[in-house]
């Protein structure tokens, strides 16, 4: 594609010649002539003036030395994910049908063109609905209802009674509605509190590789639409996470805890139980948070509070081996000056 078809595709504007030839994508430091390239963080504006790249992703208003032409969009991640799908290769296909190897149980209801993988367990009565895929080895639980348009990729397991909203991605080892971390202390010793609720995702979820979310003691967890979730996340029961929230890898929701629309958690944040993400709030990269999140802030650190005032702190901590050294040669000053005065 030429930068001028390129721009075409996305709704954009070429800045320079339009006529190059785009055949792959790259990072910036690693693009080819061939290549288009982007800019989404300026923290990389610098590496656009010594690119090799045939052309660049920028946002419209964006200004800075450029050796090749630019395309400016309103959007540079969602003009990219276009232009990658239409770049790449081909995503991959599966036959309806359900594999020789896979155990279906007979009254169990697939819909119509449904994928059933090998090596898959479809339980009593679950449910999958049109156009859903099972790659290979997945387990669907008793009752479970999954729905249409979702693609559950190698060793997935949802549990009985969860129910999967349509156009769902689950990555490989996900594992939906085990049990919740419930146990009373009885003389000693730990008792299992059952765990007789379920787990309901909504529509249009993304859950990662190795995510686990607990079924709940008695109601529901909730993953509500459109959110996102990245690798190795864990979270607990009865945990609610709103629309189109999204968590980074290794995010870990402690039970009961309520996460608004639209919130963002860092990788590796850590929230207590009984809490409340406000809309719109940010949750910051190994932040922990202990009480409630206000809508529409930014937190970081631990314990979580406001980001300038956890940079600011982070700031004086950092300099406390020098403050210290200072204050030593402090002491020394002052013990020399009272041995002197002293008769």
């Amino acid at each position: 594609m030429t930068a001028a078809e390129i721009a075409a595709l996305i709704d954009g504007r070429v800045d320079g010649d339009p006529d190059g030839t785009i055949d792959g994508v790259a990072g910036l430091p690693e693009a080819g002539p061939t290549d288009l390239s982007f800019l989404t963080n300026p923290r990389y504006a610098g590496l656009v003036a010594e690119t090799r790249a045939g052309a660049v992703l920028v946002a419209e208003d964006w200004q800075g030395e450029h050796p090749c032409p630019l395309i400016r969009v309103a959007n540079v991640d969602a003009a990219f994910g276009q232009i990658a799908a239409a770049l790449g290769p081909p995503p991959v296909a599966f036959a309806p049908g359900v594999h020789p190897t896979a155990v279906v149980a007979a009254d169990a209801v697939l819909g119509e063109g449904v994928t059933v993988g090998p090596y898959c367990v479809i339980e009593p009565g679950a449910r999958l609905g049109e156009r859903t895929v099972l790659v290979a080895q997945c387990y669907i639980g008793h009752d479970a209802y999954v729905g249409a348009d979702a693609r559950l990729y190698p060793f997935v397991t949802v549990r009985e009674r969860v129910r999967i909203g349509d156009r769902v991605i689950v990555h490989s080892g996900a594992v939906l509605g085990s049990d919740g971390f419930g146990y009373a202390s009885v003389k000693g010793e730990w008792r299992k509190i059952p765990q007789i609720g379920t787990v309901e995702v909504g529509d249009d979820v993304e859950i990662g590789a190795n995510v686990t979310v607990d079924r709940a003691r008695f109601g529901k967890t909730v993953i509500a639409r459109g959110a996102k979730i990245d690798n190795l996340v864990q979270i607990a029961h009865n945990v609610q996470v709103g629309e189109h929230t999204a968590m980074a890898a290794q995010v870990g929701i402690s039970g009961s805890t309520r996460i608004g629309h639209h919130v963002q958690l860092g990788g590796q944040a850590g929230l207590a139980g009984h809490l409340s993400v406000g809309d719109n709030a940010v949750v910051g990269a190994q932040a922990g948070v202990t009480k409630d999140v206000p809508p529409g802030t930014f937190v970081s650190g631990y314990p979580a509070m406001e980001h300038r005032r956890a940079t600011k702190l982070h700031a004086h901590v950092a300099r406390l081996p020098e403050l210290k050294q200072r204050l030593t040669a402090l002491e020394g000053r002052l013990a020399a000056l009272e041995e002197r005065k002293t008769p």
